[in-house]
């Protein structure tokens, strides 16, 4: 039987084996993504977040097409509250809801496209564009 320590520091019956990368930290990863992608509408990112993403994008122009109260907040709890313009003081969110969502209108879905680019210089992983559709 394994002696009884203190969890998640090292020495005696520490840490052996533990997942460095969490699913807090995993969403928030695509909250971020997906706050640069309604802001700068084209994003580039790795081959194994493109799934979550266009899902998460697809969400967040069903709520802007919505557009009712409930819908802003559902949206709002899934964007960052980053001001694009100062002067005239619109967010991310806002930019989602007046312009996305009314862009979208008639579209029926598939609002994302993605799109191969070169592996990354660093660790040859492979990169995805992900854009809206317009």
């Amino acid at each position: 039987m394994a002696a009884q320590g203190r969890k998640n520091v090292h020495g005696k019956t520490g840490v052996r084996f533990k997942a460095a990368y969490t699913a807090s930290k995993r969403n928030n990863m695509l909250r971020n993504v997906a706050t640069e992608l309604v802001i700068h509408e084209r994003v580039i990112v790795t081959s194994g977040v493109v799934k979550e993403l266009k899902k998460v994008a697809d969400h967040l122009i069903t709520l802007a097409k919505r557009g009712d109260l409930h819908a802003r907040r559902q949206a709002a709890s899934i964007l960052r509250k980053v001001v694009i313009d100062e002067k005239e003081s619109t967010t991310a969110l806002d930019k989602l809801f007046d312009d996305l969502g009314v862009a979208f209108k008639a579209r029926a879905g598939g609002y994302t496209r993605a799109l191969k680019a070169d592996n990354r210089r660093g660790d040859n992983a492979k990169m995805v564009i992900v854009e809206w559709v317009r």
